[in-house]
């Protein structure tokens, strides 16, 4: 299965406050916020949305496509992802603007605070789907996560002009866009990604309510942290997918990009909707287990040994024989 990723490409500068940021707030001065986190750790990490969920696809064994646009800084970024099995070959290098930064500081409940800045990720509109489908020999998926809103509305566009289907995710992008634009990227999907915040959210932007999002897209994917997953469509029961457990928390950036290489590689195997939430969970959990989005590793056994303690033998038998774990 020829899969896509497109979306944003960064690198993460990870901060943690030790306290929380409920507690700084005054509720008649949020009008007015002016505040100041004295951070006690800071850590730089390769990110970006994309680059995020090709790293968890590359290591479980496929050859996704990242599709994103960087600065002439990109270089050892690019070996990293090469030796972990990403095909980079169509990333646009920008020759004015640096690779995008993501900052975020995480409270002691794991809330976040985060900005991003945008640098050469605004090129990505540049970018046309066709050349990279004729160089694969076609495309099966693509997957549209957070990015320029540009390059996403012209990626949507032009997958359903090619007849190419396609995976929305605007997540992070939902707070920006308006609800036009929403409807645009979700129309149509054969699969909608977000959280359980960001359902709501799109729900309230497009003004569509959940029955008729159903109406619009193949599969409906919510993430809800701690409780798992459920995967809706049109007719059928919901389907919920309980977490598999963690070993410890350490931060939670990059958690939902591991859930979608874990979900893409399940879905590229052919396995079913149940087995792609809970190699997604899986994924997602040796994510939380580290600090950065690309830090973790997979290692055959122990994630079949995990699997089968969260899921049963029966299902880790089924998961088995695609799972193809490495770590360069």
């Amino acid at each position: 299965m020829r899969i896509a990723v497109t979306g944003s490409i960064a690198t993460d500068h990870l901060m943690t406050f030790p306290g929380r940021f409920g507690d700084q707030l005054i509720a008649e001065q949020l009008h007015r916020v002016s505040l100041s986190f004295l951070v006690d750790d800071l850590q730089i990490r390769r990110g970006g949305c994309a680059a995020n969920i090709a790293f968890g696809m590359g290591c479980l064994g496929l050859r996704p496509v990242l599709v994103g646009a960087v600065g002439a800084d990109f270089a050892d970024y690019r070996s990293w992802l090469e030796r972990h099995g990403v095909d980079c070959d169509s990333i646009h290098v920008s020759e004015l603007h640096h690779t995008a930064r993501f900052l975020c500081t995480t409270d002691d409940d794991h809330n976040q605070i985060a900005s991003f800045y945008t640098g050469a990720m605004a090129e990505a509109r540049l970018i046309e789907l066709g050349p990279i489908s004729q160089r694969l020999g076609g495309l099966d998926l693509v997957l549209i996560s957070p990015n320029d809103p540009e390059a996403m509305l012209r990626h949507t566009a032009e997958a359903r002009q090619r007849a190419i289907p396609f995976a929305a995710d605007p997540s992070q992008q939902l707070a920006r866009m308006p609800g036009e634009e929403i409807r645009e990227l979700v129309d149509g999907a054969a699969y909608l990604f977000g959280n359980d915040y960001e359902k709501g959210m799109i729900e309230q932007k497009t003004g569509w309510t959940d029955e008729e999002i159903l109406g619009r897209v193949g599969v409906r994917v919510t993430t809800l942290g701690p409780k798992g997953v459920v995967i809706d469509r049109k007719d059928e029961p919901p389907l919920h997918v309980p977490p598999a457990p963690e070993l410890g928390k350490a931060d939670p950036t990059g958690v939902g990009d591991a859930f979608r290489s874990g979900f893409l590689a399940a879905l590229a195997w052919g396995l079913s909707l149940e087995r792609c939430g809970q190699v997604g969970n899986l994924t997602a959990t040796h994510v939380l287990e580290r600090v950065g989005g690309q830090e973790y590793e997979l290692g055959q056994k122990i994630f079949l040994e995990r699997f089968a303690d969260a899921y049963g033998t029966g299902a880790a038998a089924e998961v088995s024989g695609f799972v193809k774990c490495h770590h360069a």
